[in-house]
Formats: structure tokens, C-alpha cells, sequence
């Protein structure tokens, strides 16, 4: 369900920068879903994935003890910095900010696909809001970021 939280904050996070900040709707939600769906939601995946390793493992439903959790904390911590360093840098940072979490979220997706259709995986982290998100957020970022880029 995280990713459901993360995403509505985000619409909240635009329609702010909208309303208090006068920012163009779609170079709002761009930044919006970039801090929040990629860096808020790439730390929050750091510190389960590196703290909560087993616990995590089992909602994904993987074996636990593995230190590839360690590897995907380390990787959702690099996102999660780029993500809030948006906030700072704008223009080509963003775009290997979006490229980068995409690349990660699809395969990630392609990943959890695979376990669902071997492994008839069904658990809370491997199917549901987590699959969707990881094949819609990459869709929604590039696509807000070609329309900021394009002026439109």
C-alpha cells in the first residue's frame, strides 16, 4: 500500500507548489512525483530493505538471510538522494534522476512479473501497488518530463 501513500503525497506536494509557489502544473507534479516517488520513496526503501532485511524479504517472499537486500538498500539510497537533490539541481539532473529510478523500478517490475507467473508469488511486496507502480511511475515521470521539456 506504500506506494498508493507516497503517490498521494505527491499530488499533494504538486497542487502546493501550484497554489503557494504559482509553479506551472506540470513542472509541479514532475518535481513532486521525482522528491517524493523516487527520493522519499527510494529512503523508505533503504531502511527496510537494509534494517528490516528478513522482514522484508518474507512480504516479497524471497528467502531471508540474503545479502542481496543490502545490495537493493543501497540502490533504493542512491535514488532516494537523487530524488531530494532534485529539489537543488533541475534540467539534465532530473532527467538522470528519472532514467535511472526507471531503469531500476522496470526491471524490478519485470522481476516481480517473473516470480508471480514462476513461483505463483502473490505476497503483499511482489504483487499488487508495488508491481503496478514500479511499470506506471517511470511512464508518468518520463512522460511529465518530455511535456516540461516540450513547453507544454
Amino acid at each position: 500500500m506504500f506506494p498508493i501513500y507516497f503517490a498521494a503525497l505527491a499530488i499533494v506536494f504538486g497542487l502546493g507548489q501550484i497554489f503557494f509557489l504559482k509553479t506551472p502544473p506540470l513542472s509541479a507534479f514532475l518535481l513532486a512525483f521525482i522528491v517524493i516517488n523516487v527520493g522519499l520513496q527510494g529512503l523508505f526503501g533503504f531502511f527496510g530493505h537494509f534494517f528490516n532485511s528478513d522482514e522484508v524479504a518474507e512480504w516479497i517472499g524471497w528467502p531471508t538471510g540474503n545479502p542481496f537486500q543490502k545490495e537493493i538498500a543501497f540502490t533504493n539510497l542512491s535514488r532516494g538522494f537523487l530524488g531530494i537533490l532534485s529539489l537543488w539541481f533541475q534540467g539534465d539532473f532530473w532527467l538522470g534522476t528519472i532514467l535511472s529510478s526507471s531503469i531500476f523500478v522496470w526491471w524490478a517490475g519485470y522481476v516481480h512479473v517473473q516470480e508471480i507467473r514462476s513461483r505463483k508469488n502473490n505476497n503483499s511486496l511482489n504483487a499488487g501497488p508495488v508491481l503496478y507502480f514500479d511499470i506506471l511511475l517511470p511512464f508518468v515521470l518520463i512522460g511529465l518530463y518530455v511535456a516540461v521539456i516540450m513547453g507544454w
